[in-house]
């Protein structure tokens, strides 16, 4: 741990700065990986699947209620969306839908940009405290006296790496993060788009039209709820 501070205080106070770069984007990755890895954890695959089988046989009270989970993935948020809409036109099904897809996007995509963000400024302020360091270690040899001019450079120089060197540390495993919740997010994204489409045309219609045909035609004279059973 001593070794450590002294490292840190031969680097000079940027290596603070960027040590609190890392620990804010470290708090960043966490809870993201939190949010899309564990909250929003379900396996979308069986459960369209699961519900776009139900709605091709008509239970569609069955689906709904398959899709009354306490998750807020927007999978299941979004086709709950749709179904809700059965009975009413496939342009109306697909803007209810379509809304849960946009409030989605913004919750999938928060603080993962901040992450590109933290890595480059780590490694800029490595950049800017290294060239602080050279100012600094010239500017001792110009005041130093012939003999000690050799061992004043070098240290200075060795010295001033060290910010460049704890930038780059730093700013890769951000980078790395950064790629891995942009992917998942867009993977969850990607299941949602499917959830839809699945949806639309299981209820009958086509994605490319506007007024397709209803999901079931009740008996004349017959009731129908808003949700058809």
């Amino acid at each position: 741990m001593e070794d450590l501070k002294a490292w840190f205080d031969k680097g000079g106070p940027m290596m603070w700065v960027i040590l609190g770069l890392s620990i804010i984007g470290w708090i960043i990755f966490v809870e993201r990986a939190f949010v899309l890895y564990w909250m929003h954890r379900l396996a979308s695959g069986a459960f369209i699947s699961r519900v776009i089988a139900l709605v091709k046989k008509r239970r569609f009270r069955e689906a709904l209620d398959g899709c009354n989970l306490k998750t807020r993935h927007p999978v299941v948020k979004t086709m709950r969306a749709g179904l809700l809409r059965a009975d009413r036109r496939v342009s109306e099904i697909e803007r209810g839908m379509e809304k849960e897809m946009l409030d989605a996007l913004p919750e999938m995509q928060k603080r993962i940009g901040f992450l590109a963000v933290l890595a480059n400024s780590a490694t800029l302020l490595g950049l800017l405290g290294t060239i602080f360091g050279l100012i600094k270690a010239f500017n001792s040899v110009a005041n130093a006296d012939a003999t000690a001019r050799q061992m004043e450079l070098t240290s200075g120089i060795s010295e001033a790496m060290y910010t460049t060197a704890l930038g780059i540390t730093v700013a890769v495993p951000l980078l790395f993060f950064h790629h891995f919740l942009t992917r998942r997010s867009e993977e969850i994204l990607e299941e949602v788009e499917r959830g839809a489409t699945s949806l639309v045309v299981a209820l009958g219609g086509d994605p490319e039209a506007s007024s397709p045909p209803p999901p079931e035609v009740a008996p004349v004279g017959a009731a129908t709820d808003a949700v058809p059973a």
